[in-house]
């Protein structure tokens, strides 16, 4: 998909008509209407100022308007289970199927699955990609800082009680791994650790997949493991990922921004793959191009949702043009809802 890693600009010279846009899954239900300028979003920018002075602002962003809202552990980020087996029950509808207890179904001839018991210290292990796709916002911010700012609410809501949080971190250049330590302290450490990680050379391609297989070898303890990526660019983020699931809780940071869904009519416009360097020229004044390119981009954002489902992921969407924050306590009310029967992922 043409736009779907750019830094555009505008004002080039007319061009040929442009390839048409790959086809993917199912188009995609319409997104929300974007909120540019919303006044509560409080959109993080940590290229504006010292990455401590930004650190604590996002961290007072995070505790006034989640906290209160969002009370209690890792259970209401991601509900579910601990790593201890307790006792079986009959299965219900709505179960999760790998904690089906097998040598008492097949004893009793009814379904049962097995209750967990949460740790008493929770292990989460963040994937973050800062690849060169990244380095790109038209909306309040740009990815990268999106990407960071899930992080830090990830952090807000695991690292409690003697939890421990750790990170991957790649860039397609490099890839950073943080020991999972326990702590406000230690996480605040982290998060400037992942804000210092140098930007990604243009031409370099992002590596996800690689990033996914250093939390599989050696085996962690279970736990929870979030990534946070725009999952553009090839699909071999899934195999490692669903490898994780069988044994981790996973939830999926899906960073979006608007123009990688829709294009405005601004004429012939120049864009830019700065994970390539390669330079297309874009008819963004022709309707039917505009046209081809949301259904291709809506068909894109299905796959990658399809993708984290049959990993067994929980899927979290975050805009560079809404609400962060609210978004996230909306999902975590749907999680919760989910655990208590109610709505589903």
């Amino acid at each position: 998909m043409i736009l779907r890693r750019g830094r555009a600009r505008a004002g080039a010279d007319p061009a040929p008509p442009a390839d048409e846009p790959d086809a993917g899954a199912p188009a995609a239900p319409a997104l929300p209407t974007p909120t540019v300028g919303d006044a509560d979003a409080d959109p993080p920018h940590f290229g504006e100022g010292p990455a401590d002075v930004l650190l604590q602002r996002l961290e007072l962003t995070v505790r006034r308007r989640l906290d209160g809202l969002l009370q209690g552990d890792h259970l209401g980020l991601v509900p579910g289970s601990g790593s201890e087996a307790g006792d079986s029950r009959t299965y219900h509808p709505g179960d999760d199927v790998r904690r089906m207890d097998w040598p008492v179904t097949a004893r009793t001839q009814v379904p049962h699955v097995r209750e967990t018991i949460a740790d008493r210290e929770l292990e989460t292990w963040a994937v973050v990609d800062l690849s060169a796709s990244l380095d790109f916002g038209t909306g309040l911010c740009d990815k990268r800082d999106l990407a960071i700012a899930g992080l830090a609410a990830v952090s807000h809501l695991t690292v409690r009680g003697g939890n421990r949080l750790g990170a991957v971190v790649t860039t397609g250049e490099r890839v950073d791994r943080y020991p999972a330590k326990p702590g406000r302290l230690a996480a605040d450490r982290l998060l400037r650790a992942v804000v210092a990680t140098p930007r990604a050379a243009t031409g370099r391609r992002g590596d996800l997949a690689a990033a996914l297989e250093t939390l599989r070898r050696p085996p962690r303890r279970r736990g929870l493991v979030v990534v946070v990526s725009d999952f553009l660019g090839d699909t071999d983020w899934e195999r490692p990922l669903r490898g994780l699931g069988a044994r981790h809780e996973l939830l999926g940071i899906e960073v979006v921004d608007p123009r990688e869904l829709d294009l405005p009519d601004v004429g012939p416009l120049t864009v830019v793959d700065p994970e390539s360097g390669q330079t297309l020229e874009v008819p963004t004044g022709d309707p039917r191009f505009r046209a081809r390119f949301a259904e291709a981009a809506a068909e894109q954002r299905q796959a990658i949702a399809a993708g984290l489902r049959r990993a067994g992921a929980g899927h979290l969407q975050l805009r560079t043009d809404r609400d962060w924050v609210m978004d996230v306590v909306r999902f975590v009310a749907d999680r919760r809802r989910a655990g208590s029967g109610g709505a589903s992922r």
